[in-house]
């Protein structure tokens, strides 16, 4: 494993441990080149709540990689948490900078009613 991965799983393992230290509900986000996907996962860590990514049907149909797909996640994730009745979370963005479009996810799904 590279150097840049372990630095960024360092920061998750940091970041998970304060918030299960909490004992939040969280809202975990991961990116690779091509999709963008979002968990909400309880507070123990042991169920999925609510899921949204790039990868489902209706949101594949454009570009995945980018910000406005990420913006469009965000939406959803914020959507599905509330139907299963989650509407405060602890956001982790799993070692990842807090720019581009994991900000965006972010931004979105705060908006479309989340908080955190």
């Amino acid at each position: 494993m590279n150097e840049k991965k372990k630095a960024r799983l360092r920061r998750a393992a940091k970041t998970r441990s304060n918030i299960r230290d909490k004992g939040a509900v969280r809202l975990c986000v991961h990116r690779t080149p091509r999709h963008i996907y979002a968990q909400v996962i309880d507070a123990n860590g042991a169920t999925v709540l609510a899921t949204a990514s790039t990868v489902e049907g209706d949101l594949r149909t454009e570009i995945t990689g980018n910000v406005s797909a990420a913006t469009k996640v965000g939406q959803l994730i914020a959507e599905r948490a509330k139907a299963a009745g989650v509407t405060k979370v602890a956001f982790d963005r799993s070692g990842f900078k807090y720019h581009g479009r994991v900000k965006a996810l972010a931004d979105a799904a705060r908006e479309s009613g989340l908080e955190f």
